[in-house]
């Protein structure tokens, strides 16, 4: 058996099911829609597992976007905009397809 973590994760699939129906998405955005749908993980985890995915090639990554405000931290914030890649399996699941169809 090979070391380290495991290449497949739940949490990347479910995160594969989000954005099979946003199309496209940003970390915080995809955050927020799984934590409505999924029982709750934090957002570290979801971030780690974009940037896995984006190795994978489950995700790629489709612009990035700066955007001016007045948040905490600074005047502007990056947005990293996340499309499904080709290695990326969407299953349809029925639960995540209730949802979307629920907020429209």
């Amino acid at each position: 058996m090979a070391r380290g973590r495991p290449v497949k994760s739940q949490i990347r699939q479910n995160i594969v099911e989000i954005l099979y129906f946003m199309k496209e998405g940003y970390g915080y955005g995809i955050y927020k829609v799984y934590i409505a749908i999924f029982p709750k993980v934090t957002m570290r985890s979801i971030y780690y597992h974009l940037n896995r995915g984006v190795k994978t090639k489950e995700f790629k990554i489709n612009k990035i976007k700066t955007e001016k405000g007045n948040y905490s931290w600074g005047k502007s914030v990056e947005k990293i905009y996340y499309t499904l890649g080709k290695n990326a399996k969407p299953l349809m699941s029925e639960k995540v397809k209730k949802w979307f169809e629920k907020k429209k």
